[in-house]
Formats: structure tokens, sequence, C-alpha cells
């Protein structure tokens, strides 16, 4: 049996930095070899699309543990069930997926159905059910925060508890440091607070120096700016709304303490992580 780590996905490029510094094996896959070698030197790389069933073999080659995330423009959960067919024939000691804060009791998003595609296969699992990431905000939304001086996000005055993506592969390290301790469980990971989207803009506003604002679009003036004019694929911005949704409910707001029982560390302000990524907000 293997001793290395299969690690996929954009948080992947976290879980790798701490899982090489915990001295452990790991492989990262992904569908472009020569993109993998530019981001992950050290790491071995190997080809892996989740719609080529042909490209499992190899990439569970030597593997007891996998680090597994839903690509975003993958919106059906079913196209999944042949990877997870594929890692169940092999004696795996984790399977950690990156899931979603709330899906438990919320069917809707594809996390929900992947979560329990890995149960029924009777992998030993644990799911990783982060809140918002920080990085939402200086990514796809910062477009807007740019151009605009505004956040044109679909999510009411509903609070948030964002937690910075490094954070997450922190935690996710020390899970597949040490497997059998986690089989079987999940954790919520969260930032230290729940803010809503005018806590952000006023954080903003002050580390910017400029005005920001937050728009608190209609669902449908969102999908209609992200599709039509920025346009985006469809289904993710689907995806975006679902998960918007359910933060209208209520479901993002709770602040755990799974992070600082994993880690022993307290996890990152919004404040210290926007000071750091204040580029992303420049014209």
């Amino acid at each position: 049996m293997g001793q290395a780590i299969l690690v996929t996905g954009n948080v992947g490029q976290y879980v790798v930095k701490y899982l090489e510094a915990r001295g452990e094996e790991v492989v990262v896959a992904g569908s472009r070899l020569d993109e993998l070698a530019r981001r992950f030197p050290v790491a071995r790389q190997v080809q892996l699309d989740f719609e080529k069933p042909e490209t499992f073999e190899a990439a569970l080659d030597g593997i007891d543990r996998v680090f597994m995330m839903r690509p975003p423009q993958i919106g059906d959960a079913d196209v999944f069930q042949p990877f997870v067919d594929a890692m169940a024939k092999r004696s795996l000691r984790l399977v950690t997926f990156l899931s979603l804060m709330g899906v438990e009791r919320n069917p809707f998003p594809p996390h929900h159905k992947i979560e329990k595609m890995i149960e029924v296969a009777g992998l030993p699992y644990a799911h990783i059910r982060p809140g918002f990431f920080m990085q939402n905000v200086t990514g796809v939304h910062a477009e807007e925060i740019r151009n605009d001086d505004s956040i044109f996000i679909p999510a009411g005055r509903s609070k948030v508890s964002f937690i910075d993506a490094e954070d997450i592969g922190k935690a996710i390290a020390h899970v597949l440091s040490d497997p059998e301790a986690h089989q079987n469980k999940s954790y919520t990971l969260t930032g230290p607070e729940a803010l809503d989207y005018v806590d952000i803009a006023n954080m903003l506003t002050l580390l910017t120096g400029r005005h920001i604002t937050y728009a608190n679009p209609s669902m449908l003036c969102y999908r209609s700016r992200y599709v039509k004019e920025r346009g985006l694929d469809p289904a993710y911005v689907n995806v975006t709304m679902a998960l918007y949704l359910m933060t209208r409910l209520g479901t993002a707001k709770a602040v755990t303490d799974d992070f600082e029982r994993l880690t022993g560390e307290s996890p990152r302000t919004f404040a210290a992580f926007a000071s750091e990524h204040l580029h992303a907000f420049e014209r």
C-alpha cells in the first residue's frame, strides 16, 4: 500500500504547502500537467480529470489518502460517482472532501450528494465544511470593488463567518497527517467572527481610502450581470446563487472552534487578510 497523499483543486495549493512542511509525500492532480509542474515544482504531478475515468488508475497509484475538491465548473454531483467507485476499490486510510458549511441540512448544493456518495461507498471520510472563503472577495467579486467601488453579492443582510482558504489548507493538512484519528468525522471551519457585507464594505473603505458600498443586488440582477456582462458560466453562477440563498437563510453565520481544535492556532481575521491583499482592489 502506498504512503502518498493525492491532492486536487485550488485549495490544494495550501494543503500541499502544509503537508510538505510536515514531511508528507504529496502527489498533485489536475487536468493540465504543464500547469501543475509550474505551480508545484516539488510534488509529483499526475493527470486527473473527474470526467475521464481512464485517468483514475494512474492518479490513485501508490496513494493511501486523498484530498478531493469539486471543480467549480462541475455542478452535477453524479459526475463524481465513477471516481468514488475507483477509490472504494483501494485500501485508503482517509478521503478528505472539501464540502460546504451547513450542507448537512441542505440537499441542494452538489456537495451534499458527494458527501453521501463517499459515505455509501464505505470509504473512511473526513468532511471539511468551511464557511465562505475570504478569497471570494479578492477573487471573483473583486472586479466590481475595483471598478465600481461596490460589493455586488446577493446575500441580503446575512452574516458570514469568512475563513482564509490558507487556514482551510492548514487544517486539512493536520487531518490528513493523522488519518485514523479523523475517520468518519465532519469539521465546520470558520473564521473568528461573523460579518455582513456592510461590515466588509466598511473595512475596505478604511483600508483603500475609497468609499466602498454594498450593492445588495437581487438574485436576478446578480445572475444577469455575472452571466451576460461578465460572461461567467451559467452553471457556475447558478451554484453561487444557491450558496447565497443558503446564506440569506442564516446558514453561514455560525462561528466554530474546529479550526483551533485541529491546529492549535486562531484563524485569521478578515481585516488581516484584506490588508495583505489590498492589491486585489486597486484599479
